[in-house]
């Protein structure tokens, strides 16, 4: 037992073993709702690729006006992504399927933990094209 007046060694450990402890915690829940943003966009990104191949494989519309119907709806779905870049190609399918290709890249910032310039993310969509 110390004598009266004086210290135990430990003393005042607990806040410096809860200061690094609840920055690593924090750390890691930032980086987990970062993975969740990041998933929620491409989710979105493949959807909105997807629409724009179904709408480009329509009767009387061309491949390429896939592209810029996907970004319109990127620009709805996900606020402040103006720097998408989607284009639509006719490729051909298994056994000469005709198809549509819609394919959309988009930069993701990592904001939540920035450790870097971002995440690119690069989604297709594919749609059978409608032929007369």
């Amino acid at each position: 037992m110390p004598a009266t007046g004086e210290l135990p060694a430990d003393e005042g450990s607990s806040v410096v073993e809860f200061i690094l402890v609840g920055t690593l915690l924090l750390l890691l829940f930032l980086g987990i709702l970062q993975v969740g943003l990041v998933l929620y966009v491409r989710n979105t990104l493949a959807a909105d690729a997807a629409e724009g191949a179904r709408h480009a494989a329509n009767l009387g519309v061309t491949s390429a006006d896939g592209g810029p119907y996907a970004q319109a709806l990127i620009a709805r779905t996900i606020p402040g992504r103006a720097d998408t870049t989607c284009t639509g190609v006719d490729v051909d399918g298994p056994d000469a399927t005709p198809l549509v290709q819609v394919t959309c890249k988009v930069v993701v910032p990592l904001v939540l933990v920035p450790l870097g310039d971002g995440v690119t993310l690069t989604v297709t969509g594919h749609a059978v094209k409608e032929v007369p």
